[in-house]
């Protein structure tokens, strides 16, 4: 009987593992996350192209790379181009994370008090909660360039890390993925504009972006 069982039960185990269905983190309908990490070069993220380029690689490697993703990013009016607004490049929604659950009905909705932007909402491309407000390390800033309304800066002071190419000049405009902050006003419970980076090094590069409690991180949406 000893033997029989030695025998069988290496079997027995790999069959059981072999039936065990795969786990994903992903719905098959995500259709925004947060970044679980971003390109690392503070608000250096190659331009806008190049933190869309982020989100559809961070997508691809979740199993959401069917889709076209767009960094929710506003750029400000510089060197003869015009103003690009967050809202205007994220699609028509709606839009659910990877746990599936709705976040945004539309753009309307998403930069309405109605949104489901929460801390156990707003996931990473892998369906992990980001660290907020209490945590360590705190990473609940996130790079927008935005104003509440989902619309860019006028040109003037910078709020785009020279629209997203610079990580030692200027500063970004960052929300609260937590919705969290040590102020109890609108702006520190914002998602999308609750205060300038800063730092000792201006406010764009990633020491700077840490040292007020995040990394780098922004959000993507799928635009189709």
């Amino acid at each position: 009987m000893r033997v029989f069982a030695k025998l069988v039960s290496p079997v027995c185990f790999a069959l059981a593992i072999v039936a065990a269905p795969p786990v994903s983190a992903q719905s098959p309908d995500t259709s925004f996350f947060l970044t679980s990490n971003g390109p690392g070069k503070g608000g250096d993220l190659g331009g806008i192209a190049g933190a869309d380029r982020h989100c559809q690689s961070l997508a691809q490697a979740a199993g959401a790379g069917g889709k076209t993703w767009r960094a929710y990013l506003s750029t400000q009016a510089a060197d003869g181009q015009p103003a690009v607004n967050a809202k205007d490049r994220i699609g028509k929604g709606p839009w659910q994370n990877a746990k599936g659950a709705v976040v945004a009905k539309d753009v309307a909705d998403l930069h309405s008090a109605a949104n489901n932007l929460t801390k156990q909402t707003v996931l990473s491309e892998k369906g992990e909660v980001i660290n907020g407000r209490g945590d360590t390390p705190n990473r609940h800033d996130v790079l927008t360039g935005s104003q509440p309304d989902g619309t860019a800066f006028a040109a003037g002071d910078d709020r785009t890390c020279k629209n997203w190419t610079s990580s030692t000049q200027g500063a970004a405009m960052v929300g609260h993925s937590d919705r969290m902050g040590l102020r109890d006003d609108d702006a520190s419970k914002s998602w999308n504009a609750s205060h300038p980076s800063r730092g000792p090094d201006g406010g764009c590069s990633q020491a700077d972006l840490k040292s007020t409690g995040g990394d780098g991180l922004f959000y993507c949406f799928a635009a189709n």
